[in-house]
């Protein structure tokens, strides 16, 4: 937690290997992600990373079935859309498979990320603010879904919250200030 501009999304990146630190390490998986190159980093968040964002980042020209086969068939799974289709219908969208993202609530949208993020068994899921754009009612129906997603698959889960109310939830809570920790 901690305002904006505290450096919570930079650290997100950190630990994505999206950015490289400008000292320290950062270690994911036994893996020091500044000693890898850029084609390293990306092999690694493909194996071990998932991603919520605020902003559901779903390909509009693809359904929700091929939003969310995509990331598997990157990582070359033959079976893409039977994993697919598996997690659409945990997420309660099984019924909504060919809809495209223009078609679908905030809410079945942001279960559609979470199907993509959760869909390789990432060992780390990053989310960044995933109930920020949503009502009272459908962030706490995905926030349950969040959280039981991140049971089920053993997930560590990095949040980044301004909601008391979600930070609650969480095993741990840091609060950032000015890119360093004070809480």
């Amino acid at each position: 937690m901690g305002t904006s501009g505290s450096g919570k999304s930079t650290l997100l990146a950190l630990l994505a290997g999206l950015e490289i630190p400008s000292s320290g390490r950062c270690v994911l998986a036994g893996e020091d992600l500044s000693q890898l190159d850029e084609d390293a980093r990306a092999r690694v968040r493909r194996e071990k990373v998932g991603f919520v964002f605020q902003q559901f980042h779903l390909l509009p020209a693809f359904s929700a079935l091929e939003n969310v086969m995509l990331p598997l068939q990157l990582a070359g799974a033959h079976d893409a859309q039977t994993r697919a289709q598996t997690i659409l219908n945990t997420v309660g969208l099984g019924d909504r498979w060919h809809h495209y993202p223009r078609q679908l609530s905030g809410g079945e949208q942001q279960r559609v990320a979470l199907a993509r993020a959760y869909c390789t068994a990432p060992a780390l899921l990053l989310a960044d603010e995933p109930t920020g754009n949503l009502d009272a009612t459908t962030a706490c129906q995905v926030t349950d879904l969040l959280f039981d997603l991140n049971a089920r698959q053993a997930t560590t889960l990095v949040l980044i919250t301004h909601d008391e109310r979600l930070a609650a939830r969480c095993a741990r809570t840091l609060r950032l200030a000015a890119g360093r920790l004070v809480e």
